[in-house]
């Protein structure tokens, strides 16, 4: 146990601050990625990490990455963070809990004068969310290699504005190549977005790892034609082949344990009260923990789709978006965790993420974990979101310590190696 204290008030009060920026009448925030108030917030971290002494760099997928100095520089950082972008309509504490624990972690140990063994470092990775441009978790999926810089400059929003031009315009694409910045392992501190800390009243998720996720585009052609005057058998209504195709969804995910299934996004074209649909899109969203069930669930997608556009005499694609593998996170980093809760005397919980982070791609380049703690109703990616200041203190509190536990640990291997 370190003995070291974060202040809940302060960690609150940098919580209520930032919720200001993008923030909605409604309680919410819409700070979309590199927006406008995207920079502003990105400046006012910046700001609270020159105020440490600490020393910025941000990659050219945008990308921060604040480092403290450690006793050992031979020692690569221990890193924490999570994200500062929101879903248009985004709560106060998906993603930016993790950075600013992170902060509150850091402040903490100014305060001490405590000097950890390696360096730690304060990481804002840029676009987790995928909201404003696919895929999610973008920065950090360029920084870990899964994208190429140019695919993720290429990646467009709604409008047409792309990801590369959208981050010079702000001024926040940085000079150190993405990837150069590396750290010796992550903790990512985030709400649980689920229901299942608070309905057995356990203070503290123990993240063993995030579920496999695929993503697709799906688009169904028929005829648009009026409404009034063409037979219903002589119709091509796109709308009714997604309709069988939404139905088809939940059943195939319902048929796996543990499987989910969603289609989140609709388009529907013309879209006027008097024409039968002639075109829809759709986004469909598939996960589970093992990529097996993920290949036979996709291979079912794949003859559901099929079927409903013969049925319907429909032209179809489906076209993957994105296709991410179950991660297993670091046992060290797992078990630094556990002796964090305990050391901080809260309750745990053996989990698995539901949701994707920026974890995922960090895990693929250090050791990663993660730490949840509870939300309202399980309530996320909604303005209501909620989650208590004691709750947001306790997985700040975690979060130090497992990290101290994590720097203790590694500096004594490294010292017996070296006697």
């Amino acid at each position: 146990m370190s003995n070291l204290k974060i202040d809940a008030a302060r960690l609150w009060g940098s919580l209520m601050e930032t919720a200001q920026i993008g923030g909605t009448p409604d309680g919410g925030i819409a700070r979309l990625t590199l927006s406008e108030d995207d920079s502003r917030v990105r400046h006012w971290l910046r700001a609270q990490c020159d105020a440490l002494g600490m020393t910025m760099v941000v990659d050219e997928a945008g990308n921060m990455f604040a480092t403290r100095p450690g006793r050992r520089p031979d020692l690569p950082p221990i890193a924490m963070g999570s994200h500062l972008d929101t879903q248009p309509t985004g709560g106060k504490f998906d993603g930016v809990l993790g950075v600013l624990a992170g902060l509150e972690v850091l402040r903490t140990l100014d305060e001490a004068g405590f000097q950890s063994e390696a360096p730690l470092m304060l990481v804002n990775w840029t676009n987790e969310e995928g909201s404003r441009f696919s895929p999610a978790m973008l920065g950090s999926g360029i920084w870990a290699g899964v994208y190429s810089r140019d695919y993720g400059d290429s990646r467009t929003d709604a409008g047409g504005d792309s990801f590369g031009a959208s981050l010079d315009r702000i001024g926040w694409r940085g000079e150190a190549e993405a990837g150069s910045v590396r750290f010796g392992a992550m903790f990512e501190l985030h709400i649980e977005q689920g229901p299942i800390l608070e309905a057995e009243g356990r203070q503290i998720g123990v993240v063993q790892g995030v579920q496999g996720m695929r993503w697709f585009d799906l688009g169904l052609t028929g005829t648009a034609a009026h409404t009034g005057s063409t037979p219903m058998n002589l119709r091509r209504n796109a709308l009714v082949g997604m309709a069988q195709v939404i139905g088809g969804i939940d059943r195939i995910a319902r048929s796996h344990k543990d499987a989910v299934g969603t289609i989140g996004f609709l388009e529907v074209s013309p879209n006027s009260h008097n024409v039968i649909p002639g075109e829809v899109r759709a986004t469909i969203d598939l996960r589970h923990p093992d990529d097996a069930v993920l290949d036979r669930m996709e291979q079912e997608v794949a003859a559901l789709v099929a079927e409903a556009a013969q049925a319907n005499g429909l032209g179809h694609r489906l076209v993957p978006i994105s296709r991410t593998a179950p991660v297993a996170f670091d046992p060290e980093c797992i078990a630094a965790v556990r002796a964090g809760a305990k050391a901080a005397g809260l309750s745990t919980r053996d989990m698995i993420s539901g949701a994707g982070h920026d974890a995922v791609h960090a895990a693929a380049v250090a050791p990663t974990t993660m730490i949840f703690v509870p939300c309202k109703g399980g309530l996320s990616h909604n303005p209501a979101e909620s989650t208590l200041l004691e709750e947001c203190a306790a997985g700040a509190q975690v979060l130090l310590e497992a990290v101290l536990d994590y720097d203790r640990r590694k500096a004594e291997r490294r010292a017996e190696v070296a006697a």
